[in-house]
């Protein structure tokens, strides 16, 4: 019924699209690169070859109707079958143009739903350290992303420790896994223990790119290694104790000349070299709740008291996002012929192509069982997101970030939660934000399999919803991946977006009792609120405030520093660089913003925020304020 009733108001959509389009563009024709006219072009295309092909039919049909009264039989069934194939076409572009990109998410910002996990319910920890990676990383010719002198093992071990110790709010590593497990045991009615000896833990990878060359990311070598280290030399496990690895491909060649020689009972999963093969569960032991299928799993998942989620910071053509849920994709592939493509038909984009034919939110989304199974997310302890690099897609190299901190160079960030909903959550307003249709990688109308602004994509959070808050469960399905009669609980985790792409904020940032909290780390200082006012440096409120077609921007250095003036829409994008790395004396400085963006187009009427980064002797400081352009 929602699929016929989208298609019913297909036309009403398209052509509300179609005369905004040309009454803001036709008088002003640089428009049509804002980002408001972006999303209704492809909806005002496709309504334009939508009626193109209704009037092309009809007049297809007459033209039949009058050969076969003239007897003219081959002219007859020539115009039919065209007459038929334009309506076809017509209804086709009707059918799959109903879902266009998504210029905001649907519930808005800090509007949280479901209940937070986790010993600081709905926390995800961020540390960002510019130095874990090389920016002059040339990935290729012996100079590749997974190489330690590209990635620093020494930053890298830091930035884990110090995400686990804030997750959990302790001063030691050993306190910080004791915290984990105890937190887990005691809402898995094992009582107030630890972990303990002989307990099996799966520490699940993502190996994807690994058969598409060198140069496509996958997980981090240098970040397993940490929780390998963390694990044996820290927590105590056996090493033959841990499965690790991505059970439908071999353990690569980086990883396990990293990893290897310096824990050699741990297993590798692999059908060569050493490694140890995936045992598949004797029966299938998973089942998508809309009744459509089961599948096997890896033995060892099922033998594990413990899980680790380590996936990779990335965007995927079909689901949007490829995160912790995502990751499991590569848990069905060693038993079926076609790898885990059967699993992709609840995903936004089943087909790929840039063809959303089920983004309804509300639908069935085998996340969600995913995100509840016994043997996967509900045996996983720490979810560990690698955003020391970032990709486009599945399998393809790392890319550098534009927004705000990232500025023109790599994530190099960590992420780590006990909330399984949060941390995708926080992840997908990173991926939303920084991957539009505007992004310099995405090009312009080639959105397909290889790169496109996916997480924009209709119901790519849909899964988020569903998985926070019961009441937002597929219509007619319980989710009961285990298909025992047992359903999931009412929520898994607490979904938000934050407030902006430049603060950052999410509701437990705000001061409330409820929803995310994002905790940011700087290096390894712990930053809280890292728009705090300094006392080394003020930003004044601009003005006029609004403004048009140009405002004043004036800040005071109570020191020399070097200053970074820019200006970001809310997404997060920069908009125009005022000032770049100017090392400037102590005193009062104005700065204009004439209201055009760096490309020399005027800005689009709107908010914006103007950020300083001024860094001293004494430190570094950030400062934002909001600006209204109202042409």
């Amino acid at each position: 019924m929602k699929k016929t009733l989208k298609k019913l108001f297909f036309p009403v959509v398209g052509f509300l699209s179609l005369a905004w389009f040309l009454i803001r563009v036709i008088p002003k024709p640089s428009r049509a690169t804002y980002p408001c006219m972006k999303i209704a072009f492809p909806a005002a295309s496709s309504f334009v070859l939508y009626i193109a092909g209704l009037l092309s039919s009809v007049f297809a049909f007459k033209k039949a109707k009058k050969y076969l009264h003239q007897s003219r039989y081959a002219l007859f069934a020539g115009t039919l079958i065209a007459g038929i194939v334009l309506i076809y076409t017509a209804n086709i572009t009707a059918d799959h143009k109903t879902y266009a990109l998504t210029q905001s998410p649907p519930d808005g910002a800090n509007n949280p739903m479901g209940v937070g996990q986790g010993i600081n319910p709905g926390r995800v920890v961020w540390v960002h350290n510019p130095d874990a990676t090389d920016e002059n990383c040339t990935n290729s010719n012996n100079d590749y992303w997974y190489q330690d002198d590209n990635t620093s093992q020494d930053i890298v071990n830091q930035m884990v420790s110090d995400a686990i110790q804030k997750l959990t709010d302790t001063q030691t590593d050993a306190d910080a896994w004791d915290a984990l497990f105890r937190y887990f045991n005691q809402n898995h009615d094992k009582g107030d223990v630890g972990y303990t000896s002989g307990e099996k833990i799966v520490v699940k990878l993502n190996f994807n790119g690994v058969s598409q060359g060198r140069d496509k990311i996958n997980t981090s070598p240098q970040i397993t290694y940490t929780v390998l280290d963390q694990l044996i030399n820290v927590v105590g496990v056996a090493q033959s104790d841990i499965h690790v690895g991505d059970p439908n491909i071999n353990f690569d060649a980086p990883h396990w000349t990293k990893c290897e020689s310096v824990f050699p009972d741990v297993k590798y999963w692999g059908q060569w070299g050493g490694r140890t093969p995936v045992e598949q569960s004797a029966e299938k032991v998973i089942f998508t709740s809309d009744g459509k299928m089961g599948d096997w799993l890896p033995q060892s998942y099922l033998d594990a008291e413990y899980m680790i989620n380590i996936p990779v910071f990335k965007k995927h053509h079909r689901g949007g996002i490829s995160l912790t849920s995502k990751l499991h994709f590569g848990s069905f592939t060693p038993f079926n012929p076609n790898g885990a493509f059967h699993w992709h038909y609840s995903l936004p984009a089943p087909d790929g192509r840039g063809d959303v034919s089920n983004g309804e939110y509300g639908a069935y989304r085998c996340f969600v069982d995913i995100m509840g199974h016994k043997d996967m997310g509900g045996k996983t302890v720490l979810f560990l997101v690698d955003g020391l690099w970032s990709s486009i897609n599945w399998g393809h190299p790392p890319i550098k970030w534009r927004m705000e901190p990232f500025n023109d160079d790599y994530p190099n960030s960590v992420f780590a939660s006990q909330d399984p909903v949060a941390i995708q959550s926080v992840g997908f307003d990173f991926l939303y934000y920084e991957f539009d249709e505007n992004h310099p990688t995405e090009g312009e109308n080639d959105w397909g399999d290889n790169h496109g602004p996916f997480p924009h994509y209709e119901g790519s959070d849909d899964f988020l919803h569903q998985a926070a808050d019961k009441a937002n469960w597929a219509e007619g399905v319980t989710y009961d991946p285990e298909n025992d009669g047992t359903e999931l609980p009412a929520s898994m985790g607490v979904h938000e977006h934050w407030n902006n792409a430049i603060d950052k904020q999410y509701s437990r940032n705000l001061g409330l009792d409820e929803g995310i909290e994002l905790v940011y780390m700087s290096g390894t200082t712990a930053v809280e609120d890292r728009h705090a006012i300094a006392e080394d440096f003020m930003l004044f409120n601009n003005y006029p405030n609004p403004f048009n077609p140009s405002t004043q921007i004036e800040y005071q250095l109570f020191e020399p520093s070097r200053v970074y003036l820019k200006v970001y829409n809310p997404m997060g994008q920069l908009i125009r660089t005022l000032v770049n790395n100017e090392y400037q004396a102590a005193g009062r400085h104005v700065r204009q913003w004439d209201g055009l963006t760096g490309n020399g187009i005027p800005a689009e009427s709107g908010m914006y925020f103007c950020e300083i980064n001024a860094q001293n002797q004494t430190g570094v400081y950030h400062k934002s304020r909001k600006m209204i352009l109202s042409r």
